[in-house]
């Protein structure tokens, strides 16, 4: 498993929104996401320009049933 990248909240919305997430509603500083296909709720806390801590990227990646090799081929 090779390591988790260090993400601000906006470059973790752009990534998963690449991998086919969509933006369904916003709540405060918490954007939640969905893909078409599936009942799957992912939530990104986005605080300005604050890095996202590593073990709320750990649950983003389990809530979006991604690894974080997919999630680095989706941010280049």
């Amino acid at each position: 498993m090779s390591r988790l990248p260090r993400l601000t909240g906006k470059a973790l919305l752009a990534a998963l929104k690449q991998a086919g997430f969509e933006e369904t509603y916003v709540r405060g500083n918490h954007y939640y996401l969905r893909k078409q296909d599936s009942t799957r709720l992912v939530v990104v806390p986005v605080h300005s320009n604050s890095i996202v801590p590593p073990g709320t990227l750990k649950s983003i990646l389990r809530q979006a049933e991604l690894t974080a090799e997919e999630l680095i081929e989706f941010i280049r």
